[in-house]
């Protein structure tokens, strides 16, 4: 699909997403975008109650913990935007690098934790804390008011029911992709 397309059909995109296209049509039912029949859906209709569905249509803002080498990385990552979230706060327990700004984001002692999570109103957290910290930095989260834990630590985090964490585990993706290639025939 390209961004010029005035109407997407449900069968294109479930062949190019590779999925079933009875489940495609359900899904894109729940939008309440009505498709023309032979030309499909509005495609800037339907992006747009696709954003929306997915929550992508407000800012999110996100609070970053950890601004080492992958902290500051992720500081400066272009693609959150995408998704309308951005890091608007990020905290440091090194003394040397809080009251720094990293990629446009003032970085504040971990002291100040509480505070800025709650008068901020920031519900998701990125963690990229060294393993050791982990856990007591989650806890932190938890007691401030996060709701959600993008967990760039090996750590398996424990926290209460009601808080959704994501694991991204790096090392785990790249060995994935190496034993994948592995098994790839011969071109």
């Amino acid at each position: 699909m390209n961004a010029g397309m005035k109407y997407v059909s449900g069968a294109m995109m479930a062949e190019q997403l590779g999925i079933d296209g009875v489940l495609t049509r359900k899904d894109l039912a729940k939008t309440g975008v009505v498709g023309r029949p032979r030309l499909g859906y509005p495609a800037k209709t339907l992006y747009e109650a696709m954003r929306r569905a997915l929550g992508w249509h407000q800012n999110t803002k996100a609070a970053l913990i950890g601004v080492g080498s992958l902290g500051s990385a992720l500081a400066g990552y272009d693609g959150f935007a995408e998704q309308n979230l951005s890091i608007a706060v990020a905290f440091d327990a090194d003394a040397a690098i809080a009251g720094r700004t990293v990629n446009g984001i003032k970085v504040r002692p971990m002291n100040e934790l509480a505070e800025l999570i709650a008068s901020m109103e920031i519900k998701i957290a990125l963690l990229s804390v060294p393993d050791f910290a982990a856990q007591e930095c989650a806890d932190a989260l938890v007691a401030a008011g996060i709701r959600g834990i993008l967990n760039f630590t090996s750590v398996v985090l424990n926290a209460p029911a009601k808080i959704h964490i994501e694991n991204v585990d790096i090392a785990q993706a790249l060995a994935v992709l190496s034993h994948s290639i592995d098994n790839l025939p011969e071109a």
